[in-house]
């Protein structure tokens, strides 16, 4: 007999929640449910006592998506059960609360890989689908909604829907920042893979112009492409960086391809050299962060890849290459006590260039230099609240200072208009700033009312609510009452 939950606000529940970068904190009160049937219980207790619920996965959202301020907070990570695995035809069918780490050891013995992942294997499946996290190879893979077969959602009302593709709402679900209804369990159609290896190719570029031509060239021999950008270089250097090109390897390129496919090959190493753990790093890494340590960090980054790193091809796992934000554990507390802020644009082709410049050049003229930044190619999706284009993407880590947290804003406002009116777009994972009309703007006035639509359909009540929607579709003159 499964123990019921007590869904009741006790003290002892009040937790508080963080977002991934530690620049958010707010109270709440944590619930962790282990059936669909205790998540019903939550829901509908939460209904009556007037309480809103946010769902949670891992908590990896850098924004406010994933958080309910003072309300109730859907834990799902105890839902963590992968219930079928079909390694003829690459079906895995998982509970909300399996997390990509749990995936890929399971599945690649048997040659199959993750179609799509984020830059860590620490998000939740239902995190995964919430947000449509797309990976390194968007342009050609999709995001992760574009590799559900299937997917079951509960709603607050008790209602459950078994969608496909082939269901409408299914492109609203995936994406649908969690307040549509909770998603139970999926079903994920993988890649096959023949090697547990990638053959990678590394090279500098000298600016922005370069970075990105190199970029959107290098997407039609590769599967995956990312760029590094420096995002304190001036001048004719400004957004120079490194890119990292990879491709799958077939089975004859290697000796024993078996061997690669065994999940003790693809563990990362706990230290650094093989002398300094790597849980110590982001202590040795926090007296950098400030904006003349970043210069320093980067500028040497750089001329390392200038010249040792330029035009090499090496092999690397599958786990080495992929989940990059894995290599040096809780990296983002070397942003220090006011934690950081992630900003992604995604802006289309012809205007990426000019747009991604402009934002370099205002953040480093309002004192407020990304420390870390991030490229990537996209194609544009069929989802409701997408945010792909036929374009790039810009990424942007700000550490948040109160003295300066003013300005970033003020900056990044700025920035807002621009790619709005290059008919760019926002991805919600990342973001903890856009306004309601900006919001809109991109996402398109008919498609928020349907979703809206979508939402009073399925939850009357408005019991599913995070801060982040509440802040994109709160009250706003434009919304339907």
């Amino acid at each position: 007999m499964t123990a019921k939950v007590l869904p009741t606000p006790r003290w002892d529940r009040l937790r508080r929640v963080e977002n991934f970068g530690h620049s958010i904190r707010t109270p709440g009160f944590v619930f962790q449910p282990a059936t669909e049937e205790q998540v019903l219980e939550v829901l509908q207790r939460a209904h009556k006592q007037g309480a809103r619920v946010a769902l949670r996965g891992s908590g990896r959202s850098y924004g406010d998506a994933a958080m309910a301020s003072g309300q109730w907070v859907l834990d799902l990570r105890r839902m963590n059960r992968i219930v079928a695995w079909d390694p003829k035809q690459g079906r895995l069918t998982v509970e909300p609360g399996v997390t990509v780490a749990q995936m890929w050891p399971y599945t690649l013995p048997d040659g199959w890989w993750p179609a799509v992942v984020p830059g860590t294997m620490r998000p939740t499946a239902g995190g995964c689908a919430a947000m449509n996290v797309h990976g390194k190879n968007n342009w050609h893979a999709g995001t992760w909604g574009e590799h559900i077969t299937q997917v079951r959602v509960l709603t607050p009302t008790g209602q459950v829907h078994d969608l496909t593709p082939q269901d409408d709402a299914f492109w609203a679900v995936m994406g649908g920042l969690g307040v549509l209804g909770v998603i139970t369990r999926m079903t994920l159609q993988l890649k096959p893979v023949a090697s547990g290896n990638l053959e990678v190719r590394a090279w500098a570029t000298p600016n922005l112009e370069r970075t990105l031509a190199d970029l959107d060239a290098a997407k039609d021999e590769y599967e995956y492409v990312v760029a590094w950008v420096d995002g304190t270089a001036r001048g004719r250097g400004l957004g120079r960086g490194q890119l990292h090109a990879a491709r799958h390897l077939p089975a004859h390129a290697e000796p024993f391809p078996h061997r690669t496919l065994d999940p003790a090959y693809q563990v990362l190493p706990d230290t650094f050299f093989g002398v300094v753990p790597k849980g110590l790093l982001w202590r040795f890494m926090r007296p950098f962060m400030h904006n003349p340590g970043v210069w320093l960090v980067n500028t040497a980054k750089y001329w390392a890849a200038r010249t040792l790193g330029h035009e090499k091809t090496y092999r690397q796992s599958l786990v080495a290459f992929n989940f990059l934000l894995d290599y040096v554990p809780q990296w983002e507390r070397a942003y220090g006590p006011g934690g950081l802020m992630q900003y992604q644009i995604f802006v289309p082709h012809e205007r990426a260039l000019q747009v991604f410049a402009d934002a370099l050049r205002w953040v480093q003229k309002w004192g407020v230099p990304t420390y870390l930044a991030v490229v990537k190619r996209h194609r544009p999706d069929r989802f409701w609240l997408s945010h792909a284009v036929d374009g790039f993407s810009l990424a942007m880590d700000f550490p948040v200072r109160p003295r300066r947290l003013p300005a970033l804003l003020e900056v990044l406002g700025y920035i807002d208009r621009m790619v709005l009116e290059a008919g760019g777009r926002f991805y919600f994972a990342k973001d903890a700033t856009l306004r309601p009309e900006t919001a809109w703007a991109f996402l398109g006035h008919e498609t928020v009312q349907r979703f809206l639509d979508l939402k009073r359909a399925w939850d009357p009540h408005d019991v599913l609510q995070t801060d982040l929607y509440r802040r994109i579709f709160g009250p706003w003159p434009g919304r339907k009452p």
